[in-house]
């Protein structure tokens, strides 16, 4: 008898030691369809980089959350001056670096310089025109005068472009990426995967993970696989390529649809003819079809856009039938442009499957109104050379992930060359108005334009489609900026 209490009392601590080893769960391998061409967020306009480490690793002032609202991050808390120019931010005190640096006022002072100053590479530098001086009033205050009001200046600091860094680590973060974030970089092997860690002396509340691996899986042909053997148990935006149903149907995964800031275009060189013509940007905008488009690029689950414009932002106008697929119009347009029998152009794809894929059926309806586009696929970071960059480009695919960024086609130098004083005014306008129903009048009036002007053709808005283990918790399943924000992720007990 007493042989067989030893064995019960022997099983019972067997078994609250697997499933306390189960609960206590704190590693996990994240997929990503994109490998970042580097890590710092303040130099490159890669989203693949603000997906591995904003939140994760480097904090701005304030962050956005997963609806789009303005939450304090490094800043605790503010003022705002009667005529809106003097911003008064109160820093959290005892943050520290993940190198063991004093984060201060100094470190918010020389980031906001340093990503304004001529020779900055920050890739969203328009962020910051607005400011004018930046003064350190104590090591936890920090006070920036803006030259007129802007009522986007705390979602700008929100952004991954706006992070804080130390000037111990600003040059080396590409390769070595050190913020105050809940983790803290680890390792990187080129090809393969990025790994992160829980950081020691967190300010914040703790990650709950201890070890994250953002493997990078480039197609559905590997993500698939991965997912379903469990090799990678979360895949926020999943190249999921025919085997939705069968992903949805698998009882140990969560699969969610949901939103992105992603507006997928159709970009044009609006200087180089024959683009400069709006005539021949009006032709291929008819000519798109948009659910075709749609049922090819995203799995049928991408939101149809006529505008540079979220669906689910409030101030959303539906334009979409600016430009009805309509073939007989697209030949019209051509002929009055003096194209009535088509051109040869190229169209420059990069990695992503809504590139790829929407851009062989967009040759395809091109061609059937005597367009003939060479498609040219691109490596990540040729295309962030040769088109966004050096602008040596026709025609290309691309989905613009960052939050309420229709001010680009405002931006002089900007890759898609498109200029619109009317447009300009009318973005001038917004970033000096605080009040929302009149930045809803103007957000309405620059979609206007540009869905008249036609300077890109406007496709849908990106689908997240998100996989991960059942069990996991905390998972954003909208994703108003792009990032994989870690800090709620935890396993269910």
């Amino acid at each position: 008898m007493k042989s067989w209490k030893a064995i019960l009392v022997a099983a019972a601590l067997a078994l609250t030691s697997g499933t306390a080893a189960m609960a206590a769960r704190t590693d996990l391998v994240l997929g990503m369809v994109l490998e970042p061409p580097h890590l710092d967020p303040t130099a490159g306009a890669a989203a693949a980089i603000r997906e591995v480490v904003y939140a994760n690793v480097f904090e701005g002032l304030t962050r956005i959350g997963p609806q789009g609202e303005v939450l304090p991050d490094l800043a605790e808390s503010w003022t705002v001056s009667d005529d809106g120019k003097v911003y008064t931010f109160k820093l959290r005190s005892g943050v520290k670096f993940h190198d063991g640096s004093d984060f201060s006022a100094n470190d918010v002072k020389f980031s906001l310089d340093r990503a304004r100053a001529p020779d900055s590479t920050n890739a969203q530098k328009g962020l910051f025109e607005a400011i004018d001086t930046v003064e350190v009033v104590d090591p936890t205050t920090v006070k920036v005068t803006l030259k007129h009001p802007q009522g986007s200046f705390l979602y700008n600091m929100g952004w991954g472009d706006a992070v804080i860094v130390s000037p111990k680590s600003a040059d080396t973060n590409k390769e070595k990426p050190i913020g105050t974030g809940p983790f803290k970089f680890d390792s990187w092997a080129r090809g393969s995967a990025i790994k992160l860690v829980k950081a020691d002396h967190y300010w914040g509340e703790p990650a709950h993970l201890d070890k994250v691996e953002f493997r990078i899986i480039p197609d559905a042909s590997a993500a698939v696989p991965a997912m379903l053997s469990g090799d990678v148990q979360a895949f926020p935006n999943m190249p999921v390529g025919d085997s939705m149903s069968q992903l949805e149907a698998d009882p140990r995964l969560k699969v969610v649809v949901g939103s992105t800031e992603g507006e997928t275009i159709l970009a044009m060189n609006n200087k180089k003819p024959p683009f400069d013509n709006i005539k021949v940007r009006q032709a291929i905008s008819h000519a798109l079809d948009r659910k075709a488009i749609i049922d090819g690029a995203s799995n049928g689950l991408g939101t149809p856009i006529g505008s540079h414009f979220a669906p689910h932002n409030p101030a959303y106008i539906d334009l979409t039938g600016t430009y009805p697929h309509d073939l007989e119009k697209a030949k019209e347009l051509l002929k009055e442009a003096g194209l009535e029998n088509g051109f040869k152009t190229t169209l420059k794809l990069p990695p992503p499957p809504y590139a790829r894929d929407g851009g062989q059926i967009i040759a395809s309806e091109l061609r059937e109104i005597g367009i003939d586009a060479e498609i040219i696929p691109l490596e990540w970071a040729d295309w962030l050379k040769q088109v966004f960059t050096d602008k040596d480009y026709d025609m290309t695919i691309v989905s613009h992930t960052e939050p309420n960024d229709i001010d680009i086609y405002a931006r002089k130098d900007y890759y898609f060359n498109y200029h619109n004083p009317g447009f300009d005014k009318v973005i001038e306008e917004l970033n000096l108005t605080s009040d929302e129903a009149k930045r809803k009048e103007l957000y309405g009036e620059a979609q206007k334009i540009l869905a008249q002007d036609a300077p890109v053709g406007f496709l849908f808005e990106l689908p997240k489609i998100g996989v991960w283990d059942a069990k996991l918790e905390g998972l954003w399943e909208n994703s108003p900026i792009p990032a994989n924000d870690l800090t709620k992720v935890k396993w269910a007990d």
